[in-house]
């Protein structure tokens, strides 16, 4: 599994950041965050310790599909299901559709690299 690197960096300097490689003004470096959070409290909110035992989770019982990960938390699903959509806007989980409408969770990282950018 592997490591993610998280970048923290005011909304506006994003915004520029990514006009920029657009423009092909600026080209990501190897080994620069992939994943932008414009706050620590953002991260936080994102990774809580809740969440980290959930794709912990994820990573360890391998469940076939959200329904089966609902009921090894006790989670409900609708409010798992946009917890998951969350996570894997991030790349913390994949959500891979399966045959049947199933929605099978995957964690992709159970590290994590912070590194904040000045403003």
């Amino acid at each position: 599994m592997k490591q993610i690197i998280i970048g923290i960096m005011p909304q506006e300097k994003m915004r520029a950041r990514a006009i920029a490689i657009a423009r092909g003004r600026y080209k990501p470096k190897a080994g620069e965050p992939k994943v932008w959070f414009p706050s620590m409290k953002s991260v936080a909110e994102t990774l809580s310790d809740k969440n980290i035992a959930l794709i912990k989770i994820i990573a360890e019982q391998k469940p076939a599909s959200i329904a089966e990960l609902s009921k090894q938390t006790g989670r409900a699903p609708g409010n798992l299901s946009r917890t998951l959509n969350r996570l894997a806007s991030y790349g913390f989980v994949k959500l891979e559709r399966q045959p049947g409408n199933v929605v099978k969770p995957v964690a992709q990282a159970l590290e994590y690299n912070i590194r904040a950018i000045a403003a």
